[in-house]
């Protein structure tokens, strides 16, 4: 076995170069943001 066919037979784990919808990604990071500095002002930590 060489070092090039043991590499081909790997299964993808889902890395960063996995392509997928980042607009949801983005827009759930977003709300993420949103509600952690809701909460942070909710409970006067700010």
């Amino acid at each position: 076995m060489t070092a090039h066919s043991a590499t081909a037979t790997r299964v993808r784990t889902g890395g960063p170069r996995e392509d997928g919808p980042q607009i949801l990604e983005h827009v759930m990071g977003w709300t993420l943001v949103v509600v952690v500095a809701m909460l942070v002002v909710q409970l006067g930590l700010l």
